[in-house]
C-alpha cells in the first residue's frame, strides 16, 4: 500500500522530508506547502509533478492526501497537528513535538481519540547505532544501568525561540526513551544553564536526572564549543557502550570493563557492618560492525508501516510527550537555580509508557 502525504514547511527540515518520502517505494509525494511559493517550488524542483500549497487549510482538504509531516517552528506545531488530525490525517512531527507539554497532552489525547498516527520525528531512533545500542541494554547484556553520560556540543546555531536544552537535549532525551527499559520516566530532574555571551537564554547546561536503582544520567549541551562532540556513554554492570557519533570508522566500542564488588559479613561482633571489596575487571573491548542506512529513510518506512499496520509508531505521540515533559520540568529547574524540578507527566501515561515498552521491544 502507497500512502499519499504533503509535507507542511520547506524550511531548514523540510527539504530533507521531501527528499525522503521521494526515495520510499512506500510513499506518494503529493505536495509541499509553505508561505513562500518560491521556497517551496525549490524543494520540489522545475520538473516535479508534485505540487506546490500556499495554503495549509487547501492541503488539508485535499482527498489525495492521506497524511501529512509538520516541519515548521515548534511554536506551531500544535495548531497544525490538531487541524490535520481533525480533517482525518495522519500526523508526523519533527522535534520538539510541540512547544509545550499541554499542547502535546492535547494533540496525543486527539489522535488517539480519532484513531490516527501521531509520530514524533525523533531521528537519532532510527540510526544503527542507537539501534544496536538498545539491543544491547534490552538484552541485559550490559547488566543493570548505572550511568548515561551524553554530551552534544558545537558552535551555533543560537535558536531566535529556545534555549540550548530545548534545541539540543530532545535528541539525547528521546535516545534515552528509546534505549532504557520502561522509557524515560525520571521523577524530576535538574538543569542549570549559563548564558555567557548575553543573548537572554541559556547557551550552554547540564541537565541532570536520576534513573532507576541509583544510577543516574547527565546530559551536557552547548552552543558555544568551537569543536563538534556527539557522544555518549552508557554504564551497566557486565559491560560498558562508548558511542561516538562523528566516528564513521567505530561508532559503537563495546567495554567489557568495570567494577564489581563483592561483599563479605564481618566476625559476630561487627555482623551489622559490611565490608566491600572491589575489584577491576579488565576485559576485552569489540566494535560492532553496523549497517549503513540513512535514518530519515528508515523513519519514514516506520511512519508508513504504522499508518498501514494500524499500530502506533515507535517514536509515538506519547514518546514525544514524555521528552517535553523533562524538558519542562529542566527550565523550572533553571528558573529554581539547578534545584531538583518535579516531571508532570500525565497519570495515565505511566501505565500506557509500560505497555509501549512491550510493543517497542518487539519491533
Amino acid at each position: 500500500m502507497t500512502v499519499r502525504v504533503g509535507v507542511i514547511g520547506a524550511g531548514y527540515w523540510g527539504p530533507n522530508l521531501v527528499r525522503s518520502f521521494r526515495n520510499s517505494d512506500s510513499w506518494d509525494l503529493v505536495a509541499v506547502c509553505d508561505l513562500d511559493a518560491t521556497r517551496a517550488g525549490r524543494v520540489v524542483g522545475g520538473r516535479s509533478t508534485v505540487e506546490v500549497e500556499t495554503s495549509v487549510e487547501q492541503l488539508l482538504a485535499r482527498p489525495d492526501v492521506d497524511a501529512v509531516a509538520v516541519a515548521t517552528p515548534a511554536r506551531t506545531h500544535c495548531g497544525l497537528a490538531l487541524a490535520a488530525l481533525e480533517a482525518g490525517k495522519h500526523v508526523l512531527v519533527e522535534k520538539p513535538l510541540a512547544s509545550s507539554r499541554a499542547d502535546a497532552v492535547r494533540m496525543v489525547q486527539r489522535a488517539e481519540e480519532l484513531g490516527l498516527v501521531l509520530m514524533c520525528d525523533h531521528t537519532y531512533c532510527y540510526t544503527p547505532p542507537v539501534q544496536h545500542l538498545r539491543a544491547l541494554v534490552q538484552s541485559g547484556e550490559l547488566g543493570d544501568i548505572l550511568f548515561v553520560d551524553s554530551v552534544r556540543i558545537n558552535l551555533g546555531l543560537v535558536q531566535p525561540d529556545v534555549d540550548v536544552f530545548w534545541d539540543l537535549a530532545p535528541h539525547d532525551l528521546s535516545i534515552l526513551d528509546f534505549i532504557l527499559p520502561g522509557g524515560l520516566a525520571p521523577l524530576e530532574v535538574s538543569a542549570r544553564g549559563a548564558d555567557p555571551i548575553g543573548t537572554g537564554k541559556s547557551c550552554l547546561g547540564y541537565l541532570t536526572m536520576p534513573l532507576p536503582g541509583n544510577a543516574i544520567a547527565n546530559v551536557h549541551v552547548n552552543w558555544l564549543s568551537p569543536t563538534k562532540i556527539r557522544h555518549m556513554v552508557v554504564g551497566g554492570s557486565r559491560k560498558t557502550v562508548v558511542w561516538d557519533d562523528l566516528n564513521p570508522q567505530q561508532r559503537l566500542s563495546v567495554y567489557d570493563r568495570g567494577i564489581d564488588l563483592e561483599a563479605t559479613t564481618e566476625d559476630e561482633a561487627l555482623a551489622q557492618k559490611r565490608a566491600v571489596n572491589v575489584s577491576y575487571r579488565l576485559g576485552d573491548m569489540h566494535a560492532p560492525v553496523l549497517p549503513e542506512r540513512e535514518a530519515l529513510a528508515v523513519m519514514v518506512e516506520e511512519y508508513a508501516s504504522a499508518i498501514t499496520d494500524g499500530r502506533p509508531a515507535v517514536t509515538d505521540g506519547r514518546s514525544g510527550l514524555r521528552v517535553l515533559a523533562v524538558l519542562e520540568a529542566a527550565s523550572e529547574s533553571q528558573r529554581r537555580v539547578g534545584a531538583m524540578a518535579p516531571v508532570a507527566m500525565p497519570p495515565d501515561l505511566q501505565l500506557a509508557q509500560s505497555v509501549g515498552a512491550g510493543r517497542r521491544g518487539a519491533w
